[in-house]
């Protein structure tokens, strides 16, 4: 048995904690490996020469959570993840600053905690519906392990950490209102433009091909017609639908509708982000434990199956097929694919692809994956080199691809072409609309747009937006740009007018355009110092291998 536990040690160990946890709550536990509780060790470094325990560990990374709670409204779970939230850097960056505080004696009243405590507070509750104290504990801390004293620690460290923002952060509050009127004035100045596109589709009836043209072109192209390694595995799958009637059975000898409404109680006003209704977010959650719980039971099969698998002697990629035969279970198999790509028409979730380019005929079996819709276990069928095809067997692309390139290049010769007659013209007195009419082209005209503006799709096609934007604001009045390559072909772009401001709107919206440049500024300004002594104060730290987190000075 142990021979077998450590054979498989670094999948099994996943699948053990999996069945061994309450497989029915839905949400994160910040005492489980997410990042809620310290890794398992007794060392943690040093911040500025002062050694970090365990506990002082474990409160930081409380802390953090609670603060991405705050600002977020949720816990940092697959969301967090996703955006790069990780608990561990942000309690070691929160322990430097409350290091900090505590040097620079930043002491903060009762009042301003409870001030604080009364807002956080507020934006959790609903319209009309004020959230004590105790709910908040019980619908929200609890569930998740957070007690009352975590919160209030947490409110006297981050209003305290609020003072030192402030403090570091302060000569970005120094901005003159001549100088946000100068900066409102520049974001927000209109231009009206007239593109003319010069387009690779109107030029290919006038490119020539000939062989020996589509082989020069193919041998100075050979990088762009390689077919990256590609690897073909074989599986067995346990899909989840198979096992939700079973887990549902076991989740109700559990007391599944207690659980359903015991995560209702805690979402408290929330439930909308699963129904518009409470009964719809019940029907919700209800189904989304029992898919959880499904999860675990095919991943236990996949488990058992592949352990039979694993312990079959001698190791040889047949024994996939040998061994699903015996359990009366079907072998599928993929065609080739490539890592970046992965199987085509078939979502294994993302590791299915980065797993079956792993295995080899030394390795030729998988850890069950879990995908969106079932578990797999993979068998190595083959893996094919990467290869550049000949020729001849790709001829009919090689050259599409061929005249396409001539076409592009072609449009940009008209472009340049046209842009000299335009620019002489110009100079003569002649109109822009007059020389573009005499030429047979059809210029477009854009809505207007600052550098303040977000979105242009009339031009987001042709090339990105910044871009653009730099063309346009630095051609003149009345001037035509250069030629701006575009991916199929290329485009001029004719400034017509610089528009007035509209100054009612300009004294509305500057206080708060204001604002928010005192903000980027003081978020600048702390994030350099944090930078700068972070990288000195936390080279002790584990982080000292990693990024810095990037902090925010105001919100």
């Amino acid at each position: 048995m142990f021979g077998t536990i450590r054979k498989h040690q670094t999948w099994l160990w996943v699948i053990i904690i999996a069945v061994t946890v309450v497989a029915f709550v839905i949400y994160f536990n910040p005492t489980t490996r997410y990042g809620g509780g310290p890794p398992p060790r007794t060392e943690f470094g040093r911040i500025r020469g002062e050694r970090i325990t365990r506990d002082k560990l474990m409160a930081a990374q409380k802390e953090a959570m609670l603060h991405y709670l705050i600002r977020t409204g949720h816990w940092p779970d697959e969301a967090g993840r996703d955006s790069g939230f990780d608990v561990e850097r942000e309690a070691y960056a929160r322990l430097f600053l409350l290091q900090v505080a505590r040097d620079w004696k930043l002491e903060v009243s009762p009042a301003v905690s409870a001030a604080l405590a009364r807002e956080i507070l507020r934006a959790f509750a609903g319209e009309n519906q004020p959230v004590s104290v105790e709910a908040f504990v019980r619908q929200v801390l609890a569930p998740r392990q957070f007690t009352l004293e975590d919160f209030e620690r947490f409110i006297r460290h981050e209003a305290a950490l609020q003072e030192l923002v402030m403090l570091v952060s302060l000569p970005g509050q120094m901005l003159t209102p001549a100088e946000a009127r100068a900066m409102y004035e520049r974001e927000h100045q209109e231009v009206s433009v007239q593109v003319v596109n010069f387009l690779a589709m109107n030029y290919l009836p006038q490119v020539t091909v000939s062989t020996q043209a589509v082989a020069q072109f193919y041998t100075n192209q050979m990088a762009r017609y390689r077919i990256p390694e590609r690897v073909q595995v074989n599986y067995v799958e346990f899909p989840v639908s198979n096992y939700l009637a079973a887990a549902e059975a076991e989740l109700v000898k559990t007391n599944l509708d207690g659980i359903v409404q015991a995560n209702l109680d805690r979402l408290g006003t929330n439930y909308v982000q699963f129904g518009a209704t409470v009964e719809e977010a019940r029907q919700k959650i209800r189904q989304e434990l029992i898919r959880r719980q499904a999860v675990l039971l095919a991943r236990r099969a996949a488990n058992e199956f592949a352990t039979v698998l694993f312990d079959r002697e001698p190791v040889r990629p047949e024994n996939l097929k040998v061994v699903a035969a015996e359990r009366g279970l079907e072998v599928k198999t993929l065609g080739p694919f490539t890592l970046e790509e992965g199987p085509r028409g078939f979502d294994g979730g993302p590791d299915f692809a980065p797993v079956a380019f792993r295995l080899s005929e030394d390795n030729p079996f998988s850890a069950p994956v879990v995908g969106p819709e079932a578990v797999y276990v993979l068998g190595f069928e083959r893996r094919l080199p990467s290869e550049v095809p000949p020729l001849e067997s790709i001829f009919a692309q090689v050259m599409t691809d061929y005249r396409y390139e001539q076409a592009v290049e072609l449009a940009r010769q008209a472009a340049a072409r046209f842009r000299s007659e335009l620019t002489n013209a110009l100079a003569q007195g002649r109109s822009f609309a007059e020389v573009c009419t005499a030429s047979n082209l059809h210029p477009v005209l854009l809505p207007p747009f600052s550098w303040a503006t977000r979105s242009l799709p009339q031009v987001e096609q042709d090339l990105p937006l910044a871009q653009f934007k730099q063309v346009a604001f630095g051609t003149p009045v009345g001037g035509v740009s250069p030629v701006v390559p575009t991916r199929d072909g290329a485009m001029l772009v004719y400034v017509q007018d610089r528009l007035p401001l509209d100054q009612a709107r300009m004294e509305k919206e500057l206080p708060q355009f204001t604002a928010y440049l005192r903000r980027l500024r003081m978020n600048d300004l702390f994030n350099e110092w944090f930078r700068r002594e972070g990288e000195a104060a936390l080279r002790e730290t584990p982080l000292a291998r990693r990024a810095l987190p990037q902090m925010e000075a105001a919100e």
